[in-house]
C-alpha cells in the first residue's frame, strides 16, 4: 500500500514536471521567440521551402494573446483530429508589450494574415476571399467548411515589409518606389522575364528556373535580380525583358488577379503598375469619398471594430454620419521576393499593427525535397540578413 501509494506520488511529480516544462515552452513561444517553416515559394530566393527559421518577438514586442483560452504549442488546428485549437468564449483587446524597437522598411516579418479571418478547412492553402472572386461565394460556401479565426490565430505568412505608415507606395514596372525613390534591391528577389533566343537554347545554368518554352526561339524565366546580367550574356541569348502581364492604367480582366482595393471603376491598377498610395498611419485622417472608400472599408469595419453603412454617397459610422475617417492603428505594406509568384499586399491590402507577429531571426533548419540526404548546410544559423545579401 505504501508503494503504491510512493508511486502515485512519483506519476504526480512526473506529471507537474511535464506541465512545468509545456508552461515555459509556451510563455517562450508567447513572448519570446517561436520557430517556423517556410512552406510556400512567395519569399524565394531569400527564403526557401522547407528552411526552418526563429522569429524574434521580441523584436518588435511580444504580443499578449488576444485568445487566451487554447492549447499550448498549438496555433489553430490540432493536430491528428483537426478541428479548433482555441475557444473564442474570451477575447482579449491588443496590446503588446516593449520590444527592442519598431518595424523598419524591407524587415523580413512574420504576422498573421490578413485574409485569414475566414478560411476554408479542406483547403487551407486557399485565400478564402480570392477563391470567392474566382469561382462565386456561393460556390465555395457550398462545398466546404468555412470558419472564421480571430486575429491571433488566423495563418501566419512571411514577408517583406515594404512600406510603413504614411509612407506613399508606387510600383512602375515591377520596380517598387517609396516616397519617390526606388527601394533596395536585393540580389535574389525574383521576377519573371522573357527570354529570346537566335533559335537555340538558351545556353544557362541548370539551376536557373524556366518557366516554360513559349515558342522556338522565347522562353519564359523566373530570374532573381543577380541571375540577369549572367542570362543577358549566355550563348544563343538575344534579349531579355521584364514580363508585364499589364500595361500602367489596365486593370486585370479576370476577377482573380484583381488587386487591392478590387474597385476597377475607380482604380485601374495591376500587379506590376500600382498606386501611388499612402499607407495608412495611426493618428492620421483621410476624408471619405465613394471613389476611396474601397481603401479603408476593412480598416473601419474588421481592422478598427466600427460599424460602416454606405447610403447614396453618405457614410454612417458607428451610427452617425461621417466624412472623414481618423486610424487608431499603423499600417504596412507586405511583399514577397518572388514577386510575381506571391500572395501579398498587392492582392489584400494593408497589414494592421494588431497582426504583427516578429521578425524573422536565422535558419537553424533547411533541406530540399529529399530531406536529411538534401541538407542545404550553407544556410544553417545564417540570418536572415545574410541570406538577403
Amino acid at each position: 500500500m505504501l508503494a503504491g501509494k510512493l508511486d502515485i506520488t512519483k506519476s504526480i511529480q512526473r506529471n507537474d514536471h511535464a506541465m512545468g516544462c509545456n508552461v515555459d515552452a509556451s510563455r517562450i513561444r508567447t513572448f519570446s521567440c517561436e520557430a517556423y517553416t517556410i512552406p510556400s515559394g512567395s519569399m524565394e530566393g531569400t527564403m526557401l521551402i522547407h528552411d526552418y527559421l526563429f522569429v524574434n518577438k521580441m523584436a518588435y514586442g511580444p504580443r499578449i494573446p488576444m485568445t487566451p483560452l487554447a492549447v499550448p504549442l498549438v496555433h489553430n488546428t490540432m493536430p491528428i483530429t483537426g478541428g479548433k485549437s482555441y475557444s473564442e468564449a474570451v477575447q482579449w483587446k491588443y496590446h503588446r508589450l516593449p520590444g527592442f524597437g519598431h518595424v523598419e522598411r524591407n524587415d523580413v516579418v512574420v504576422f498573421n494574415g490578413p485574409d485569414g479571418d475566414t478560411a476554408i478547412v479542406e483547403q487551407p492553402d486557399l485565400d478564402y476571399y480570392q477563391a470567392c472572386r474566382l469561382y462565386g461565394r456561393d460556390d465555395i460556401n457550398s462545398r466546404y467548411t468555412i470558419v472564421s479565426r480571430p486575429v491571433d490565430k488566423k495563418e501566419n505568412l512571411i514577408k517583406r515589409c515594404i512600406g510603413l505608415p504614411g509612407d506613399v507606395l508606387e510600383i512602375k514596372d515591377a520596380r517598387v518606389y517609396i516616397n519617390g525613390q526606388p527601394n533596395t534591391l536585393y540580389p535574389h528577389c525574383k521576377l519573371n522575364y522573357i527570354v529570346k533566343t537566335n533559335g537555340l537554347p538558351p545556353a544557362v545554368d541548370d539551376n536557373v528556373e524556366l518557366l516554360q518554352r513559349i515558342n522556338g526561339s522565347t522562353y519564359a524565366y523566373n530570374l532573381a535580380n543577380d541571375e540577369v546580367a549572367d542570362v543577358k550574356k549566355a550563348a544563343n541569348v538575344v534579349s531579355v525583358n521584364l514580363y508585364l502581364k499589364d500595361p500602367a492604367g489596365i486593370a486585370p480582366s479576370t476577377p482573380g488577379e484583381w488587386v487591392f482595393p478590387l474597385d476597377t471603376a475607380h482604380y485601374k491598377w495591376n500587379r506590376d503598375n500600382y498606386g501611388p498610395l499612402t499607407i495608412p498611419k495611426a493618428g492620421i485622417t483621410v476624408a471619405l469619398s465613394p471613389q476611396n472608400i474601397a481603401l479603408y472599408r476593412d480598416i473601419i469595419r474588421k481592422y478598427e471594430g466600427n460599424t460602416l453603412e454606405e447610403q447614396k454617397g453618405k457614410f454612417i459610422i458607428n451610427g452617425k454620419e461621417a466624412n472623414s475617417y481618423t486610424f487608431k492603428m499603423d499600417y504596412y505594406w507586405m511583399m514577397g521576393d518572388n514577386r510575381h509568384n506571391s500572395l501579398d499586399s498587392r492582392y489584400w491590402g494593408f497589414v494592421p499593427d494588431d497582426h504583427i507577429v516578429g521578425k524573422a531571426w536565422f535558419v537553424w533548419l533547411s533541406y530540399g525535397d529529399g530531406m536529411l540526404t538534401d541538407m542545404r548546410w550553407k544556410r544553417l544559423f545564417h540570418s536572415i540578413h545574410s541570406l538577403e545579401n
